[in-house]
């Protein structure tokens, strides 16, 4: 199988033989379910679609808080309602990880693109403003992807090729070297290409 769903847990570090530490964030492997099976003959390829955190009131059309799809080959069989845990990860020394950031709401140019703020005395009404936006008057506007106040995080954050310090399979949890976006509890697609 190409990934898994987990949750953010935190993050801490891990100690070499050598000495030195390398910060990890831990990720927990949650309880994935086969909410589906798709085939070559019926769909065109192979996948299964994972769900996690199961509704305490499901709906006909919504059984999980999340579903994602992930590709398999043609000689892995699963059935609906099969649990998948982290024995996919095994062998596996590098991954793709995304999930959420932290969202800071509506911010300013200052803390969302780090401009420079403007002098703070000597009668200076420039502070942390972003200064002049338009052109001339030969275009009359303000150019299409001009850097300006708004909603800032919150998006999808993708990662690729991050190293997979440890796996433990018995507590199920994921030791990954470096961050992982969002905040702890958050949940992470992780891929194995």
């Amino acid at each position: 199988m190409s990934g898994i769903i987990g949750r953010k847990v935190g993050m801490t570090r891990v100690a070499e033989e050598d000495g030195m530490m390398i910060p990890v964030t831990l990720v927990s492997i949650l309880e994935n379910f086969v909410n589906q099976v798709k085939t070559k003959e019926k769909d065109g390829y192979n996948a299964v679609i994972l769900g996690v955190d199961p509704l305490k009131k499901p709906t006909k059309t919504k059984k999980f808080k999340m579903l994602k799809e992930f590709r398999i080959s043609e000689k892995e069989e699963y059935r609906v309602g099969e649990k998948v845990g982290a024995d996919v990860l095994e062998g596996v020394e590098k991954i793709t990880l995304s999930s959420l950031s932290k969202g800071r709401g509506f911010s300013g140019v200052i803390k969302r693109w780090g401009f420079s703020r403007g002098p703070e005395t000597h009668g200076s009404h420039h502070h942390r403003e972003p200064g002049s936006i338009g052109m001339c008057a030969k275009p009359g506007r303000v150019a299409k992807g001009k850097k300006m106040p708004g909603r800032y995080g919150g998006g999808k954050i993708t990662i690729k090729n991050v190293p997979i310090i440890k796996l433990d399979k018995e507590k199920n949890i994921l030791a990954i070297k470096g961050p992982v976006p969002g905040a702890p509890g958050n949940l992470v697609i992780i891929k194995t290409y």
